[in-house]
């Protein structure tokens, strides 16, 4: 899955020096028409876990299930997966993750910032994670959260990328 930046951000997006700050919990999410999985992360290890996976009713987010995520966690920044074609370019969904992720910044005043997260759930499938108590391979909703996880643990690789880029050689 590429790590590459989101050129439309919705918010100040956080340099790659703040993700070396410790200890920092960033929540990801894997936003889709149906369901939006979601997982934490702490900058410091560059690690992700999946959380759960929230509904969406009536083309809306589960705001109320968000914001108790978001007091559970008391994360200092919001990542949010940003589908696109194979060639980079947008389609419907890019522009509605992109949509979700400046309605996050609205309502909850977070710093947001986006990844390209192309192949994310097919990766999550890929991936041999053992499944989870309830969850049977190839249930779909399974794999939302860890496809959250991988968004957020390819934001962590940028952000160390980034910063790699930044230090200068000794």
């Amino acid at each position: 899955m590429p790590a590459t930046p989101d050129p439309q951000e919705p918010a100040a997006a956080p340099s790659a020096s703040d993700a070396r700050q410790s200890p920092r919990v960033v929540l990801g999410f894997d936003f889709g028409r149906t369901r939006i999985g979601v997982a934490t992360g702490v900058a410091i290890t560059g690690t992700a876990q999946p959380l759960r996976v929230l509904p969406v009713r009536r083309q809306r987010p589960d705001w109320d299930a968000i914001d108790r995520l978001l007091a559970e966690w008391r994360p200092d920044l919001l990542v949010v997966g940003v589908p696109r074609h194979a060639d980079g370019s947008a389609n419907a969904m890019t522009v509605a993750a992109l949509r979700f992720s400046r309605q996050l910044h609205g309502r909850f005043h977070l710093p947001v910032a986006t990844i390209d997260e192309r192949l994310s759930s097919w990766e999550a499938e890929q991936r041999s994670f053992e499944p989870a108590a309830g969850r049977r391979r190839g249930d779909g909703a399974a794999l939302d959260d860890r496809a959250a996880a991988l968004i957020l643990e390819s934001w962590f690789n940028q952000q160390r990328s980034l910063a790699s880029c930044a230090t200068p050689n000794s």
